[in-house]
């Protein structure tokens, strides 16, 4: 029997996702389970999989296209279903007679609008523009311009009148490509300006490509703005020692398959800090103060899809090369694509390190609502003091807290940066 595949509910703030690439063609069988087409959240990019097996009989919706959570994406039906009655099949699911795509096509007011729409159909969006379309471009003063949700979208974001867009999709309907289209060839006014008193100098305008903002970007955006605004952050700075961890580091690369970094080593460091300090395991929540079970530690990884901080789950009970093959598969899932949205959630606390890039020392943005954020510096040959006095030289890394104040006090901060320390200092304790 006939059935839609709706777009799932990825997360639970979602209200859209959009449709990056289908893995399955009309006619194909697929199997319970299958992947059936990647879909971008504003965090990662996820499989959704088939919950029965079938034949995909429609695809209702095209590779870039935003659609709601609930919206019909495509029809399935058992193999070897007779679908020779194709209207009453569609009628029968909700269509209305007609396959419908999750977005509308443009077309008058009075015929967009039936009298009882069913309640299957995928909703559908209308634009306003904030000035009237004439009757000439209209065909009357109800005319609506009508747009995908991802079109919408990056029309907003750049401040575009959509009655100024000329539509490519079905039956006109403006698609993503026709706004990035106008977004390269030529600055759009939404309205025109008033003619100045005097000549003014006009700017040049500037030459280059505007990209549009991806939703893993636009998500990071709005997340650290957030934390800024809401969260005081605070920082407190010290400089570990690390001759001992680089030589046990070298010790464990020699005799194990799985190699491990410096970045492995501050990961269980910190977790092995909230053990010693439970009350740093902390967030801050309106109605009161929440204190965390488990230690998990969110790592930052700039992959080439964007900043994504994937969660190590149980971090202080992990042994330290399964740290490190966890983070090495993670960096492999970013490059890809590939995170899951529940390898991204939760987290007591975030570790970012540009050590790599020769950077000695800088302040992170917490990631909310985490308590604070670790950032670490590179490791460097300095002069140190030796504690008979003589001179040396030392390996030397520099790491930087950003707590917010709201539950953490710089007492508290400070004590558990003291732990930290002690571990990145005598490190034998993470091989237990």
């Amino acid at each position: 029997m006939a059935a839609l595949i709706r777009m799932p509910g990825i997360s639970a703030d979602a209200e859209e996702a959009a449709l990056v690439e289908w893995f399955v063609t009309e006619g194909v069988e697929i199997t319970a389970g299958s992947a059936l087409a990647a879909v971008e959240t504003e965090k990662a990019t996820v499989d959704i999989n088939a919950e029965d097996s079938g034949v995909i009989w429609k695809i209702l919706v095209e590779p870039g296209t935003a659609v709601a959570i609930g919206a019909p994406i495509a029809i399935m039906i058992a193999a070897g279903e007779d679908t020779s009655d194709e209207p009453g099949i569609l009628k029968a699911l909700g269509l209305g007679g007609a396959a419908q795509p999750a977005a509308p096509v443009a077309e008058p007011v009075a015929a967009a609008v039936p009298a009882a729409a069913p309640a299957a159909v995928a909703p559908q969006v209308v634009e306003q523009p904030s000035e009237p379309a004439s009757a000439a471009d209209a065909g009357g003063p109800e005319w609506r311009r009508f747009a995908s949700p991802l079109a919408r979208k990056i029309a907003r974001d750049n401040s575009i009148d959509l009655s100024s867009v000329n539509g490519s999709g079905p039956g006109g309907r403006i698609v993503r490509d026709d706004v990035v289209r106008l977004i390269g060839a030529a600055p759009v006014v939404s309205a025109p300006a008033p003619a100045p008193a005097a000549p003014v100098a006009v700017a040049p305008r500037i030459a280059g490509e505007l990209v549009p903002h991806s939703k893993l970007r636009i998500a990071v955006a709005n997340a650290l703005s957030g934390s800024k605004r809401t969260s005081p952050h605070f920082y407190l700075s010290t400089t570990c020692r690390v001759d001992g961890l680089m030589a046990l580091r070298q010790q464990v690369n020699e005799s194990s398959a799985v190699r491990v970094s410096v970045n492995d080593f501050v990961i269980k460091a910190v977790a092995q800090a909230f053990v010693d300090v439970p009350e740093m395991n902390v967030q801050w929540q309106d109605a009161g103060l929440l204190t965390l079970g488990s230690i998990d530690i969110s790592v930052a990884i700039a992959s080439d899809k964007g900043l994504v901080t994937p969660v190590i789950r149980d971090a202080d009970q992990a042994r330290l090369t399964s740290v490190a093959s966890q983070v090495k598969s993670y960096v492999e899932l970013a490059n890809t694509g590939r995170l899951k949205q529940t390898d991204l959630e939760g987290g007591s606390f975030t570790v970012t390190n540009l050590g790599m890039f020769g950077v000695d020392d800088f302040q992170a943005i917490i990631n909310p609502p985490q308590v604070g954020i670790l950032a670490v510096g590179a490791v460097s040959k300095q002069p140190v003091v030796e504690a008979d006095g003589s001179l040396g030289v030392g390996q030397l890394m520099t790491v930087t807290l950003s707590a917010d104040h709201r539950p953490v006090d710089g007492a508290l901060a400070a004590k558990w940066l003291q732990a930290l320390k002690r571990h990145l200092e005598s490190p034998m304790g993470m091989l237990a």
